[in-house]
This record gives structure tokens, C-alpha cells and sequence, in this order.
């Protein structure tokens, strides 16, 4: 026997607490809470009228479904509240005051969850998990994979399959790839994004490498690449906990459904190019979004339509494009090394390590985080990108330097040495990367004379020289005393009597 009158007595004579309640009458907390809100959704007042026997106040807060006071016609419509659920924020309860709002002598909560639940196992098992609308999108490989021909060599190649299901609305993309890696696996989620012409909040994906380098179950460490995805699109990465499958259900019957709906329904097909391959993918996933809900109305498509799209966040302005990545120190000279060019960041991170991100046209750098130097890339091997800014103040005295006046220097001294350092000034991108190798070489005339320094200018030209280094060199070996030799000729082959000769072999 329920004692509400007893929990209602203690709560608005004695006005105790909701625990003190529980522990005077031997029920929880949350019993007292939920008894104390069925009476106030009953509409009566405290103290009771007169005359209400315990039966008829057992009734009023606990109507049963056969009770003949409740009105058949107030039976929610269920698929309306499914549908509402998807929505942010929105639960049984909320739905449940809303309803009793309409219909005073509706059904109790209690009743109302029971039915619920009751429906909601009678829907198709794709429909039944409760995801709000634009809120995830669940990705995976499908397990089986599409053959490839090699039309050179017959061999048979495997296509694999990602795909990715949308939560509320169940839409799905799929779409065939040669391989599953890091390329591969972000280059699918960019054309996701395309498909659904939106993005939702989180990314719910399984624990392969390409998406997690570390699966744990509280704290798993994402690939940086596709965190930057992510953070490109507006997105937070989800990943499901290790060993439990029910967190990925939606995908698993995703896949599930894509391998009986495209990869099953190809399987008499040959294909011979990739190409191929992706356009009878997307005849067979538009078929399978397109087609009709068993036990509810509509299909994928409309749903999406008319639902999840709007619900979905914009897309960027443009696409998300992959990044290389490598960590690297910042050399002395406060330059970083990539691929054989080097590029400047600021020179208070000398020594330092730091992150490169780079593309086909542009070179990144940052430093615990956040982007220190930026430049266009370059494959110019042994070349160097230097930003001015980023040098420190007394490199920059040399920025009032200019080529002219190193060669109006040079000039006071000799041709030879005037022709050196307009050589040297051209090996650079920036003429400002050659002052420090031009004052060297002008100051060497301090050390030895400007008519020796004119000869070692022109010995270090004609050996394809245009450095610091090459005419210091020169001058400590005294070469430049030695007159340059033109290159000998080629000598005349020796003729003797063991050489057959060209008339041997014509006869």
C-alpha cells in the first residue's frame, strides 16, 4: 500500500524536506519528489477534500490504462513525440507536462513513459535509438570490401567502404576508397560534409588509427590531422569507448545495411577503374536513402529534408584541405628546415621546438599551439623564406643595407670583386639572406689587400665559386698568387702495336 497521504501530510504541514519525508515513511527521496509532482499535476489542494478515501486519492495520482476515467481519445500520438525527442533538450517528462497541460485528466507519467516505450519496440530496429537532430553523424569501414580489376594485369584489388550515417534521420553516405588511410579516411569526411551540405556537433567514430592513436576509455588521444578536421568544420570528435559495441550501434547497422543494399546488390558487377566503382555507389546509396520506412512514414531523404538539414550547422567557406606534419627545432639562425628549403619564424623560438603544418601551397609554423609564422611554399632546395619581422633587432641594421651599396663597395676595390658579390647577392631569394657572406668578403681586404682580393675574386669565379667561404679560402692557401690555367685539352690516344685499331675491324 502507497503511503501518499502520509508524504503529503509531512510535506505541506510539516513542510520537512524530501529526504526527512523519505526516511519517516521508508521510501526514497525520489519517490517522495515524484509522489509530491503527480499531486500537483491532479489539480487538488492540500488539505485534501473532505471525504477522499485513500482508494480514490491511489487513483487519481496512479490511473491505470483500463481505468474507465481515463479519456481514450488522450492517447498521445506517438510518432509526433518520437520525433519530437530528437530535438535538443527535449525529454519525456517535458513532453509529458505539456501533454497533461492539454488534457488535465490525461494519463499519468508513469503510463505515459510504459506506453512510450512499449511503441518505440514495435518500431524497425534502425529507427529506435533516439538521436537529436543535427547533433552526430557516426562513421566506419565496412567490414566487406567491392573487388577492383586491374584491367592491365587481372589482378583483383579490394574497394573499400566508408560510411556514415546521420543520427536522427539515419541519411546516409557511402563511398569507396583504394585504401584506408590517414588520406584516404579525412578525405571521405570532407566529401561527408559535401553530401549532407552541413555539419552536425559531434563525430562519433570507431577507434582505428586513422581517427584515434590511442583508445581509452576515459581519456583517448585523437590524431592531431583529424582533430584539425574537425576544428576546420566546427566539430568535436567522439570517440566510442573500447569494448562497447552499443556505442556504435548506429553505424553498425549503418554498415550492416550498406553491405546488404550496395555491396551485396554489386557483387555480379566487374568494375575496372576506381571511377566506376564510385559512380555505382552513389546510384545505390541514393536508392537506399530514397527508400520508404517499414513502420514509419517517409524515407531517409525526406526525413533529412525536412528535419536534420535544417538542423545542421553551415559549412565553412571552404573545403578542409590536409596538412603534412612534422615536428621540428628552430635552428640558431631562427630558421626551420623543411624538405630541403628553409623558412623564418620569430627569433625568440631559436632553439625551440615547434610544429610544421604544410600543403602544396603554404608552409605553417606553430609553437604549443598557436601559429607563429606562416609563408608560401617553396621547393627551391638549399633556398631559404625569411620574413623580415621575424628577425632580431640587430640582424634588422642590416636590412638598410642594400646591393647597391655593397657594390659601390666592391666597386672601390675591382671588377673582379664587384662581379663576386653581385654573384653572390644572386644566389639568395632575398638579397638581404647575402649582406652578412658580402661584408665578409668586403672586409677581407682589411686583413690582406684589395689587389689580392681582386685575384681570389677572380680565381673563386672561375672555379664557379660565390662565397664567403670559397674566397677565404683562397687567400689562406695562397692561391691567389697562382696564376688560373685554362683546362688542359684532351690527349691524343697512344697508338702501339697491341691496339687493333679501327681498320682491324673492318676487314
Amino acid at each position: 500500500m502507497r503511503k501518499a497521504r502520509e508524504i503529503l501530510r509531512l510535506k505541506f504541514e510539516a513542510e520537512l524536506g524530501n529526504h526527512k519525508i523519505g526516511r519517516a515513511c521508508g521510501v526514497s527521496a525520489s519517490t517522495v519528489w515524484d509522489t509530491v509532482a503527480r499531486f500537483q499535476m491532479t489539480g487538488l489542494g492540500w488539505p485534501l477534500p473532505a471525504g477522499m478515501s485513500e482508494a480514490e486519492l491511489e487513483r487519481r495520482l496512479y490511473r491505470r490504462p483500463g481505468d474507465p476515467q481515463a479519456n481514450p481519445e488522450h492517447v498521445p500520438d506517438w510518432a509526433q513525440v518520437q520525433q519530437e525527442l530528437r530535438n535538443k533538450h527535449v525529454t519525456l517528462r517535458l513532453l509529458w507536462e505539456e501533454y497533461k497541460a492539454e488534457h488535465s485528466d490525461g494519463f499519468q507519467y508513469s503510463w505515459y513513459c510504459e506506453r512510450y516505450r512499449e511503441w518505440r519496440k514495435r518500431i524497425d530496429v534502425v529507427m529506435r535509438q533516439e538521436h537529436k537532430l543535427g547533433e552526430r553523424v557516426f562513421t566506419d569501414w565496412a567490414g566487406d570490401t567491392i573487388p577492383l580489376t586491374d584491367a592491365l594485369t587481372g589482378e583483383i584489388l579490394p574497394c573499400y567502404l566508408f560510411v556514415a550515417v546521420l543520427g536522427a534521420s539515419n541519411y546516409t553516405y557511402a563511398e569507396p576508397s583504394l585504401s584506408q588511410d590517414l588520406a584516404a579516411f579525412l578525405g571521405a569526411h570532407v566529401r561527408m560534409f559535401d553530401f549532407f551540405e552541413g555539419t552536425p556537433e559531434l563525430l562519433v567514430c570507431d577507434n582505428q588509427k586513422t581517427g584515434v592513436t590511442k583508445a581509452a576509455l576515459y581519456e583517448p588521444e585523437i590524431n592531431p590531422a583529424y582533430t584539425a578536421l574537425a576544428e576546420h568544420y566546427g566539430c568535436f570528435v567522439l570517440p566510442t569507448r573500447p569494448r562497447k559495441p552499443r556505442d556504435k550501434a548506429k553505424v553498425e547497422t549503418g554498415v550492416l545495411i550498406a553491405e546488404r543494399r550496395i555491396i551485396a546488390r554489386l557483387r555480379k558487377r566487374t568494375f575496372f577503374s576506381l571511377a566506376e566503382v564510385r559512380v555505382a555507389v552513389a546510384e545505390q546509396v541514393r536508392a537506399l536513402n530514397e527508400r520508404p520506412f517499414q513502420k514509419l512514414p517517409g524515407s531517409r531523404t525526406s526525413v533529412f529534408l525536412t528535419e536534420e538539414l535544417p538542423a545542421l550547422r553551415p559549412l565553412p567557406s571552404h573545403p578542409y584541405e590536409h596538412q603534412n606534419r612534422k615536428n621540428a627545432r628552430v635552428h640558431i639562425d631562427y630558421h626551420v628546415e623543411l624538405l630541403g628549403h628553409r623558412y623564418s619564424v620569430p627569433h625568440r623560438l631559436a632553439g625551440e621546438k615547434v610544429e610544421v603544418r604544410y600543403t602544396e601551397a603554404v608552409v605553417e609554423i606553430f609553437s604549443e599551439g598557436l601559429r607563429v609564422a606562416s609563408h608560401v611554399r617553396s621547393f627551391a632546395k638549399g633556398g631559404a623564406t625569411t620574413d623580415l619581422a621575424h628577425m632580431p633587432p640587430k640582424h634588422r641594421g642590416y636590412a638598410e643595407w642594400s646591393p647597391e651599396r655593397f657594390q659601390r663597395w666592391a666597386r672601390t676595390i675591382g671588377p673582379e670583386t664587384e662581379r663576386l658579390i653581385s654573384a653572390v647577392l644572386e644566389r639568395y631569394p632575398h638579397p638581404a639572406l647575402g649582406y652578412r657572406s658580402c661584408l665578409g668578403i668586403l672586409r677581407l681586404e682589411q686583413r690582406y689587400t684589395a689587389a689580392r682580393l681582386e685575384q681570389a675574386a677572380a680565381r673563386t669565379l672561375a672555379f664557379g665559386g660565390a662565397s664567403y667561404k670559397s674566397v677565404s679560402h683562397v687567400l689562406k692557401a695562397g692561391l691567389d698568387r697562382e696564376a688560373v690555367t685554362a683546362a688542359r685539352s684532351r690527349p691524343e690516344p697512344l697508338f702501339h702495336e697491341n691496339l687493333r685499331g679501327p681498320d682491324y675491324f673492318k676487314s
